[in-house]
C-alpha cells in the first residue's frame, strides 16, 4: 500500500508537467507543418526526433565526453564547496576574505571567460572542468555556509557541556543541520553543470554536444542543434532526478515526516487528534 502511494503520488506530481509538455510539441508540430515554415527555420519536432534517431551514433559519440566533463567538473565542485564551507565556519576572518572573491567569480560572464581558460590550459578535459566547477560551486557553498548558521544553539551548547571539541559538534550538530540547505544549493548547481560543459566545448573542444551543436548550426541544420538540446536536456533532468533520490537516501526523516503529514491531512502530527 505504502509503495502505490508513493507511487500515485508521484504520478500526480508528473502528470501536470507532462501534459503541458505534450500539449507544447502538439502546438509546435501543428505550427511548423501549418504555418507555412521551412524546415530550416524551425523544424517539427516529429523532424527532430527522426533526425535525432538517424544521426544517435553521432549524438551517442558527443554526448559522451560532455558527460565525462559535467561529472568530473560537479566532482571537483562538491569537495571544493565542502571543504572551504568547512574551512570558512571555523575560521570567521576567512568568510569575509573568500567571500567577496566568490561574489566577484559568479559576474564573470561564462561566454567571455571560457575561451580565456581554454587558451590557459588547452584543448584537454582541464578547462571544461575548471568551467563547470567555476557554473556550480557558489550555490553550493552558500547553501551550506548558511546551513551551519542555521543549527540550533541550544543542540551545539548541550553537546559542548558533554565535552564535544569543535570538530566533533560540526559533524553531529552543524552537518546534519546543513543538510536541507545543501540540497537546495546541489538541485540548484546540477542544472547548471551540463550548461557549463556545453559553453567550454563551444570555446574549444575536438568533441561533444557543443561541438556538435556549432558544426550543426554551421550546416544550416537547426533540427540537429534541437536534437542535441534535447540530449542536453534530457541529461539535466536525469541529474537532478538523481540529486533528489539521493537527498531521500541521505534524509529519510523527511521522507517519514511528509508521509504522516499527508495521512494527517497536511497538518503536524499530534494536532486535532484527542
Amino acid at each position: 500500500m505504502r509503495g502505490r502511494s508513493a507511487l500515485a503520488s508521484a504520478f500526480a506530481r508528473i502528470f501536470p508537467a507532462a501534459i503541458a509538455f505534450a500539449l507544447l510539441l502538439i502546438a509546435w508540430e501543428l505550427y511548423a507543418r501549418l504555418g507555412g515554415i521551412a524546415s530550416t527555420v524551425l523544424p517539427a519536432p516529429s523532424r527532430v526526433l527522426a533526425q535525432a534517431w538517424e544521426n544517435r551514433s553521432a549524438l551517442a559519440d558527443n554526448t559522451l565526453p560532455t558527460i565525462r566533463a559535467t561529472l568530473a567538473g560537479f566532482a571537483c565542485s562538491l569537495v571544493a564547496a565542502f571543504i572551504l564551507s568547512a574551512l570558512v565556519d571555523f575560521l570567521a576572518p576567512l568568510r569575509r576574505a573568500l567571500f567577496p572573491l566568490l561574489i566577484a567569480s559568479q559576474t564573470l560572464p561564462l561566454v567571455a571567460i571560457a575561451p580565456l581558460v581554454v587558451l590557459w590550459f588547452g584543448f584537454g578535459l582541464l578547462p571544461k572542468i575548471l568551467l563547470v566547477a567555476l557554473v556550480t560551486f557558489f550555490p553550493m557553498m552558500v547553501a551550506l555556509v548558511e546551513g551551519y548558521a542555521a543549527t540550533a544553539k541550544e543542540i551545539s551548547q548541550m553537546l559542548a557541556a558533554m565535552g564535544a571539541g569543535r570538530w566533533r559538534i560540526f559533524w553531529l550538530a552543524r552537518l546534519p543541520s546543513a543538510l536541507p540547505y545543501f540540497f537546495a544549493g546541489l538541485r540548484i548547481s546540477i542544472t547548471y553543470a551540463v550548461v557549463g560543459a556545453i559553453f567550454a566545448e563551444y570555446a574549444g573542444a575536438a568533441k561533444g554536444l557543443g561541438i556538435y551543436m556549432l558544426s550543426a548550426k554551421n550546416n544550416f541544420r537547426p533540427d540537429l542543434v534541437l536534437a542535441a538540446v534535447a540530449v542536453s536536456s534530457a541529461l539535466t533532468l536525469a541529474l537532478f532526478g538523481l540529486a533528489v533520490l539521493v537527498q531521500r537516501l541521505a534524509m529519510p526523516w523527511e521522507n517519514a515526516e511528509g508521509e504522516r503529514a499527508g495521512r494527517d491531512g497536511g497538518k503536524p502530527v499530534g494536532e486535532g487528534r484527542p
